[in-house]
């Protein structure tokens, strides 16, 4: 039973969305859980972690009223302005909400690549610590040398890499990011995302063609910090949710059942300390339930 641990839902006339345009044709819509469920269904997905896609506190809201109208949107993470004198009091009360479990600031839209390590954001992520909030973090390569800076200086700080940092699968560049991303080996409190891979890919892509990636990324997080997701819709511009699903059942053929387990769904729980409802967990794969964590109760 898998756990789809990077998921998106917008409404267009909400008019939050800079970045989605016409010419993305194919996400050019609504998206919401009417359009997800069935495809959950199709492929064994007990759940999801709903992720913002808009640089609004309004949207975050709008997410946070999704997911505590359905059960399997298992968590939100949501945005604030990190730069904002009242920051600490924004995430203060995001973290009252049952299923914030984490924040995204946009950085990959940032012009400026040293904006993390901005003084003036040091109240929103000692805010995220004290509220045990998850940092997804949005970069591309050429933000992985700042966002170790980052994490070194704040060493409890629980991060996730969106996307494996966005490697250029498409020109074939796998360094200098096989080398940069690597050094986050020795970062207990840094996963990585399996997911937004084809995306990155040229339009014909191949499964030859993220191996090296996926294998890069096994390499340096382990199985144990790994986490699977689909980064639909998104993934419609590359591929389709069973397209996605059976390349990462290709790519991870030689791993152990367990290894898989913690992949596709115990290592999204652990980082995101998701919360079981109890008529989902009765679902949950024997293989998936030893790594939940003890307090699971229902919501």
């Amino acid at each position: 039973m898998r756990i789809d641990a990077h998921q998106h839902f917008w409404q267009i006339s909400r008019g939050d969305y800079d970045w989605l345009t016409p010419e993305l044709g194919a996400i050019y819509r609504d998206f919401d859980y009417t359009d997800l469920a069935p495809l959950m269904d199709s492929h064994q997905v007990l759940g999801s972690v709903l992720v913002q896609a808009a640089a609004s506190y309004a949207e975050t809201q709008y997410l946070l009223q999704l997911a505590a109208q359905h059960d399997r949107i298992l968590a939100v993470v949501g945005w604030v302005d990190f730069a904002s004198c009242d920051v600490r009091q924004q995430i203060e009360a995001l973290a009252l909400r049952p299923k914030l479990r984490g924040l995204r600031p946009m950085i990959q839209d940032i012009d400026d690549v040293d904006w993390m390590l901005n003084d003036d954001l040091s109240d929103a992520f000692e805010a995220m610590i004290e509220q045990n909030l998850c940092f997804d973090a949005l970069v591309l390569p050429e933000h992985l040398k700042n966002l170790q800076r980052l994490i070194d200086r704040y060493p409890t700080l629980k991060v996730v890499i969106d996307h494996g940092a966005k490697p250029k699968i498409a020109k074939q560049f796998f360094e200098p990011w096989a080398t940069q991303i690597a050094k986050f080996a020795d970062y207990p409190n840094v996963y990585c995302k399996l997911s937004g891979l084809v995306t990155e890919a040229n339009a014909h892509w191949q499964i030859s063609d993220i191996k090296p990636y996926i294998e890069h990324l096994i390499k340096t997080f382990g199985t144990e910090r790994l986490i699977w997701g689909s980064d639909w819709p998104v993934l419609n511009l590359a591929a389709d949710y069973a397209r996605w699903i059976s390349t990462s059942e290709a790519l991870l053929n030689a791993l152990t059942d367990a290894q898989k387990e913690q992949i596709f769904g115990a290592n999204a729980i652990r980082f995101y300390d998701i919360k079981i409802p109890a008529e989902l967990s009765t679902v949950l794969s024997p293989e998936l339930s030893p790594e939940l964590p003890p307090e699971i109760q229902q919501l």
